[in-house]
């Protein structure tokens, strides 16, 4: 006789409800900078280069934070949900600092530090959901990432919207991030169930990838990062420049809200991909996200003769499938690994994937200005190849562990 299936705790769509919400305001200092990048580099007098480091700076401030919080084992020492809020009115402070330094420097100290305590509100954020749940959990996970993916384009709203100066751009999206904290805090609840603690130990880490369904999910993984990031970041001012060259007035504006849609579309597509993959499966799902975005990225560049609709309808496809397939192959990790290094592993695979998103983010407008935005972008498709055969590689050993 088959055990019973443990009934679905009450309560916890509006839990999740409260903890996307958090993530969705908790991420507005992201991409913060980012969103304003030509008004700074105008007030600073910032060097071409400069502009890359305000995006790199808090990808590494994060994996920094990750690695941290993860050897003193934080999220198991401390409450998820509270660890979570936090970290968000922590990131809304520390990314005001940008108001206050007076130099480059400092303001790249800002963004890594800005990282580094949105740190505290991605891994925890998903801990605090799992508690919740066990059925659906792709599609829990699709929505949570599907609020990160909305969270980190609020800025651009902002922006396009306000037609504003930089300073109440920033000022706007800590205010976001602080109140997401607060509603984390004071909203919340902390689930019911419960998983064994995994604290990170690089040893279990890289033992954990002799695991060759763990190995294979986190080059997935992996290859989906080299795109993702560089494609939030340089979409926007890839479109300014045509609609400038289309005559088109206000262009700044106009492409910070195209900006906006093509990241912000990204959570029907994490929401759609993680009802699909709970059935259909994870690596299936991805192969054919990955496929998309890869089509996206190697054409997009190349497009610009067609006009300005092609390219934001281009830009619209590549927002959800870019994103749309991000949680699963944390899924597949806990999934196909030994549970005892699961936690290590998700760790080294999260903290090398933000790693490689610096160098991608840093040679997409290098290798816009010297070579074109075409040659920019084929680039990246680069990430998503290597992902695909990673994934078709791994299908068939997903398959067998299928119940």
């Amino acid at each position: 006789m088959s055990p019973p299936v443990a009934a679905a705790p009450s309560g916890r769509w509006l839990a999740l409800a409260v903890l996307a919400t958090g993530m969705l305001l908790g991420m507005a200092p992201w991409l913060s900078a980012t969103a304003v990048l030509p008004e700074l580099t105008a007030a600073w007098h910032l060097a071409p280069g400069w502009g890359a480091w305000l995006t790199i700076a808090v990808q590494l401030g994060f994996v920094a934070g990750a690695l941290i919080s993860a050897t003193l084992n934080l999220a198991d020492r401390a409450n998820p949900r509270r660890l979570m809020a936090l970290g968000a009115v922590a990131a809304g402070i520390a990314n005001l600092g940008v108001l206050i330094v007076t130099t480059p420097t400092g303001v790249i100290a800002v963004r890594v530090a800005t990282g580094m305590c949105l740190a505290l509100v991605y891994p925890p954020a998903m801990k605090a959901m799992a508690a919740w749940f066990h059925r659906d959990r792709g599609l829990a996970l699709g929505v949570m990432v599907g609020a990160l993916a909305l969270g980190s384009a609020l800025p651009h709203l902002i922006n396009g919207l306000g037609g504003l100066a930089w300073e109440p751009v920033i000022v706007a999206s800590s205010a976001l991030s602080i109140g997401g904290g607060l509603i984390v805090w004071i909203a919340g609840r902390d689930g019911p169930l419960s998983f064994p603690s995994a604290p990170f130990d690089p040893k279990k880490a890289f033992r954990a990838l002799a695991n060759r369904g763990v190995r294979l999910a986190c080059i997935g993984y992996w290859g989906h990062m080299w795109e993702l990031y560089a494609m939030w970041a340089w979409f926007g001012l890839f479109f300014s420049q045509a609609l400038s060259r289309a005559g088109i007035a206000n262009s700044t504006a106009w492409s910070a809200l195209a900006s906006f849609a093509c990241i912000g579309i990204g959570a029907l597509g994490c929401l759609v991909a993680g009802r699909v993959a709970d059935g259909w499966g994870r690596s299936r799902t991805t192969i054919v996200c990955m496929s998309v975005s890869g089509a996206c990225a190697a054409s997009v560049g190349w497009l610009g003769p067609l006009g300005w609709p092609v390219l934001l309808v281009v830009g619209l496809i590549w927002g959800i499938s870019v994103i749309a397939d991000s949680a699963q192959f944390s899924t597949l990790v806990t999934e196909l690994g030994d549970q005892a290094t699961i936690g290590s592993a998700l760790t080294l695979q999260l903290a090398l994937g933000f790693a490689l998103t610096a160098p991608s983010l840093w040679l997409i407008p290098w290798l816009a200005e010297r070579f074109g935005w075409g040659t920019a972008f084929l680039a990246l498709a680069a990430g998503p190849a290597i992902g695909i055969v990673a994934m078709m590689r791994l299908a068939p050993l997903e398959a067998r562990a299928s119940p």
